[in-house]
């Protein structure tokens, strides 16, 4: 469940649909969260052009480029936070699980995309760690997913899902915050 004034999967989706991008809600989070974490800024730049979604959407609304505005502090913030409140943004709960692991694909092939476009590839300033979870995330961007007993499946996605919530606050950690060393193992 989501707090109020927090930007949800839906609304994004809306957002995406009405801007005519060609992202799912989840690679859109995800485009964010990895170019944020990479260290990317947004200070100066709209989130579409920092993304480089821009040349292919609609001109956004005033009401659009706030939300998106919105979801870009919301995603700072959380990454940021010190009580590692950050969730990856996918769909709720109650829908197919196959819907959300598809998802979670999604966001972890945008995460690589933004962190990749805010600069943060040269590895050799990555922790070990830190070079391991990008190549885990890749790993997960590329899956296909079979699906069997639906228990385990859904503790399947939950233990996956753990992970990339933590690597990311890690490589944010790392990358976002120079100077500041990373916490060690946030696993």
């Amino acid at each position: 469940m989501k707090a109020a004034g927090i930007v949800g999967h839906d609304e994004i989706d809306a957002l995406i649909m009405r801007l005519q991008l060609g992202t799912e809600a989840s690679d859109l989070h995800g485009s964010l969260c990895g170019y944020l974490a990479g260290g990317g800024s947004l200070r100066q730049v709209p989130v579409l052009a920092a993304l480089q979604l821009d040349d292919q959407a609609v001109s956004p609304a005033p009401a659009d480029r706030a939300l998106l505005e919105r979801l870009a502090r919301q995603c700072e913030t959380e990454l940021a936070d010190p009580e590692l409140g950050f969730e990856p943004l996918l769909p709720e709960d109650d829908r197919p699980l196959a819907e959300r692991v598809e998802a979670m694909v999604d966001w972890c092939r945008g995460f690589l995309g933004g962190f990749g476009l805010a600069g943060a590839t040269a590895h050799a300033q990555l922790s070990d760690e830190a070079q391991e979870i990008l190549r885990d995330l890749g790993m997960i961007a590329g899956s296909s997913f079979d699906f069997g007993d639906e228990d385990e499946d859904e503790d399947a996605l939950i233990e996956v899902q753990e992970f990339v919530r933590m690597g990311a606050m890690l490589l944010h950690t790392e990358c976002a915050a120079p100077g500041q060393p990373a916490s060690g193992g946030l696993h």
